[in-house]
């Protein structure tokens, strides 16, 4: 089995969503789908996953003195757990 969750992402606005203590962000395997992701988070951590919502970064260009290059994209998953359910991340 392909690993699906690769890390959490931790900054500022993914903390301001997590507020609500149902709300994590995942970055995520690319070929993985909403179904396997579900399934993942909820062996992972033993918790219930209420919704899986996934996105594709895109790169951005970035300058660095006369270089230029791009970000590297990767796929993000949107997690919302059942109400008084939370991960430690």
């Amino acid at each position: 089995m392909k690993n699906i969750i690769i890390a959490p992402l931790i900054t500022e606005k993914v903390s301001r969503l997590a507020q609500d203590g149902k709300t994590y962000i995942f970055k995520v395997n690319k070929s993985a789908n909403k179904y396997e992701i579900k399934k993942a988070i909820e062996e992972a951590f033993g918790v219930k996953v209420v919704n899986v919502n996934t996105l594709i970064t895109k790169p951005k260009a970035k300058k660095v003195g006369k270089h230029t290059g791009q970000t590297k994209t990767f796929k993000k998953a949107i997690i919302t757990l059942v109400d008084g359910q939370r991960i430690d991340v």
